[in-house]
């Protein structure tokens, strides 16, 4: 894979193939929300994500992926990992670091961040699940795959996940609100 140039679904593909790491290709129309997805995807098994790039102020770079019902507080999620200052980050710096654009964001781009800037958060609830589903480093298509080869492919990538226990984050969240 020629260092320069992000790697696509193909290299992808190659790179989990090698892994000896199994997946399903779905493809559908392009997806840019998750409400796109819930009305596109149709009965696709398995647990479906929603992701986040979020930059620090200071620089720090994370990419969040938690199950795609969750209500995240960002000062929350900044709290849990240490990191201060966050924003939702430039998509000129997404596809800098990771190599895909707005409405691709997924685990898969960690794949594209050769330099091992980018900091990848997970939902324990993604650890946990069966089956995951992710875009293929773009938007037209979901790979379904076993969490556990995730949690490989993203170790492999020299991305170790932090594991955050989403469930106890959104139970502050509404300690603080009353409900």
């Amino acid at each position: 894979m020629d260092q320069s140039t992000p790697a696509g679904q193909d290299a992808l593909y190659a790179f989990l193939e090698t892994a000896g790491i199994a997946y399903a290709h779905h493809e559908h129309p392009p997806l840019f929300t998750v409400a796109d997805s819930q009305a596109l995807r149709g009965e696709l098994p398995g647990l479906h994500i929603k992701n986040m790039f979020l930059r620090e102020k200071k620089g720090g770079l994370w990419l969040v992926s938690c199950r795609e019902d969750r209500e995240i507080r960002i000062r929350d999620l900044e709290r849990e990992i240490g990191a201060r200052n966050c924003s939702f980050g430039k998509p000129e710096l997404l596809e800098e670091a990771l190599g895909v654009k707005p409405g691709a964001v997924t685990p898969f781009a960690a794949l594209n961040d050769r330099e091992g800037r980018v900091q990848v958060v997970l939902d324990r609830a993604i650890a946990e699940a069966e089956l995951v589903n992710a875009h293929p480093l773009h938007n037209e298509a979901t790979t379904g795959i076993a969490a556990a080869d995730l949690l490989r492919f993203l170790e492999a990538t020299g991305h170790p996940p932090r594991l955050v226990d989403f469930d106890r984050l959104e139970a502050l969240a509404r300690e603080r609100a009353g409900t």
